[in-house]
């Protein structure tokens, strides 16, 4: 699927970048009133972030809530995806990656097309905002069986 993806996430995030500056401008904010989360070309592992160009451009933003020990379920990503947490916090296993946690505060590009796990490792819920940069009619998530043990 990387094949068939452009790599004009830099254009994108420039184009976000100029319509929140534009936005805050015409509210009477200034640049000191705008908190920049993340900026990156490149997923938590390093992976170039490459948008699908095969149908027209979709964007899908949501708020994921998990209580204590509930889980996600095994699966992967094949659209880039922005996630920021809003409150808790998540332990994330990436199988032969290893797991990260994230906590509030954290904001991150997931992972394209790699299996992982979400668990709520936290004592309350976590909240994490989702934000896929896809295309019509390409899964934002597909869920997978889990993996055997390794």
């Amino acid at each position: 699927m990387a094949s068939r993806r452009a790599f004009i996430w830099p254009l994108t995030g420039a184009l976000l970048g100029v319509a929140l500056l534009v936005v805050s401008a015409e509210r009477g904010m200034t640049r000191d009133s705008v908190l920049s989360l993340l900026g990156t070309t490149q997923t938590i592992f390093g992976q170039p972030i490459a948008y699908p160009t095969e149908a027209p451009a979709k964007v899908a933003a949501s708020i994921v809530t998990m209580q204590p020990g509930e889980e996600t379920g095994w699966h992967r990503h094949d659209v880039p995806m922005f996630c920021y947490i809003l409150e808790g916090e998540v332990t994330v296993d990436y199988g032969t990656k290893g797991t990260r946690v994230y906590k509030k505060g954290d904001a991150l590009m997931e992972a394209i097309d790699w299996e992982h796990n979400g668990r709520n490792s936290g004592l309350g819920p976590v909240r994490i905002l989702a934000v896929f940069m896809g295309a019509e009619g390409v899964p934002d998530t597909e869920m997978l069986p889990k993996p055997p043990p390794q």
